[in-house]
């Protein structure tokens, strides 16, 4: 698995959240890292300052509640590595979280999602630390397979342009790999492509061209896709049980497709750049296969991604 040294978990100390926290103690314990949680919460009105001091000791409690719950469903109640809980009050709850990677350097965020956790897609702060986050997030939501049948996804795009596309692809197979490993052991592997000129040519009456000169063009530009996630695969040099679906589809209509069909519980996805805006990282197709998940999410940007939240001074 990718070296995470230290997660953070985001709470908001208001309810039970041990299903996200289970999955922060596992990855902390399989890639030895150290595990913190950051409960963030608003101010309260002037009006209520005399309460401030119950008010934020009653979210730190509920936290812990929450851990040692998890601890217990894991099973990891002899001699528990010590977990750090702290209260961050005031607005901007992204900014703050983001601001606390930036100054102590943490390299994954996990959080349950925002709302209902049955609902499709992420609201707006989940969405905000997917744009902004320097590190990778790690949405969850409540997985009912046990761990040992835990089915993981990867979405790949072998057609990259830059090297830090190609980077992104590279750790998303070897993240996911290992994920699958300490999962039921079987990775999915999607990438979609598409031919455009297709439905034009194909239905252009006044172009001669028949269906069976079409159909080897199609033929050979997804066998050319095939061979470049082929070659991205064999280049990450991941190994073991793999199930690749290569499909000629639209991915934000496929992927959420294949993850309710599959039963799938974790989708492990790259975000990429778009030049000369900063923050924004998603272009609308990632943004719309966010928006129609139903399954935990964990989202890696490239490494050449620079979050537009300034550290504080």
């Amino acid at each position: 698995m990718q070296n995470f040294r230290k997660i953070l978990f985001v709470s908001h100390g208001t309810v039970d959240e041990s299903d996200g926290l289970m999955q922060a103690l596992s990855t902390a314990r399989v890639s030895g890292a150290t595990l913190a949680i950051l409960v963030v919460c608003p101010h309260l009105p002037e009006e209520f300052t005399e309460y401030e001091g119950v008010y934020g000791d009653g979210l730190v409690a509920r936290a812990g509640q929450s851990l040692q719950k998890a601890r217990e469903l894991l099973k990891m109640n002899a001699s528990p590595e010590p977990v750090e809980i702290q209260l961050d009050a005031g607005d901007n709850p992204a900014q703050r979280i983001i601001r606390r990677v930036l100054a102590d350097d943490y390299d994954l965020v996990v959080k349950n999602v925002e709302g209902p956790t049955r609902r499709k897609g992420f609201k707006a702060l989940d969405m905000e630390l997917l744009r902004k986050c320097p590190c990778p997030v790690w949405l969850s939501r409540p997985i009912e397979h046990p761990r040992e049948e835990v089915r993981v996804v990867v979405a790949v795009d072998p057609e990259y342009k830059q090297p830090s596309a190609y980077d992104l692809g590279i750790r998303l197979l070897r993240l996911s790999r290992a994920l699958a490993d300490g999962c039921n052991g079987i990775l999915h592997v999607v990438s979609c492509w598409d031919y455009d000129v297709d439905e034009y040519l194909r239905h252009n009456y006044p172009i001669n061209i028949s269906d069976e000169e079409l159909d080897r063009a199609l033929e050979k530009a997804g066998a050319a896709h095939r061979a470049k996630l082929d070659a991205l695969i064999h280049a990450s040099g991941i190994e073991g049980p793999m199930e690749v679906h290569h499909a000629i589809a639209r991915p934000d209509s496929f992927i959420p497709y294949l993850i309710e069909e599959k039963q799938l519980d974790i989708l492990v996805m790259g975000t990429v750049a778009r030049t000369g805006i900063p923050g924004f990282i998603m272009g609308n197709t990632a943004e719309n296969i966010l928006q129609r998940l139903t399954c935990s999410l964990l989202a890696l940007k490239p490494s050449d991604y620079k979050t537009p939240v300034k550290p504080l001074s």
